[in-house]
């Protein structure tokens, strides 16, 4: 079983940027395929960006793609987001959410392990 503690959230303006990360417990995290989704108030959760347990295989949600990065310290057990260039649009409470596959997984009903989430807000 893997514990999932995501950190970095907070208060940022527009074009601003913000750091999450995500620390996880268990001697196996590098089995592991790890995802970022988000949700927003009224909305569904949604991806943001997904990378395998082999961290050269990443994806991104096209609303996010070149202005947010992920990756990940198999050996620190944490997975980070890196967010540029942040909108208004990016508000919501991030969660860091994990699977035991090799491969990456793009939909939030296939993850097995979620944290409890953290509030960004992105003031115009």
């Amino acid at each position: 079983q893997v514990q999932l503690v995501e950190s970095g959230g907070g208060l940022v303006q527009a074009g601003g940027s913000l750091r999450l990360s995500c620390a996880a417990s268990g001697r196996t995290f590098s089995s592991y395929a790890m995802g970022w989704f988000r949700q927003a108030p009224g909305k569904e959760r949604e991806l943001v960006a997904a990378i395998s347990w082999n961290p050269g295989n990443t994806f991104y949600a096209d609303s996010v793609k070149g202005r947010f990065t992920i990756s990940r310290d198999n050996a620190k057990n944490t997975v980070h987001l890196q967010m540029n260039s942040l909108k208004p649009e990016d508000t919501a409470v991030y969660y860091c959410a994990a699977r035991l596959t090799s491969f990456v997984v793009l939909d939030p009903y296939g993850m097995d392990y979620w944290g409890k989430g953290t509030l960004v807000t992105v003031s115009s």
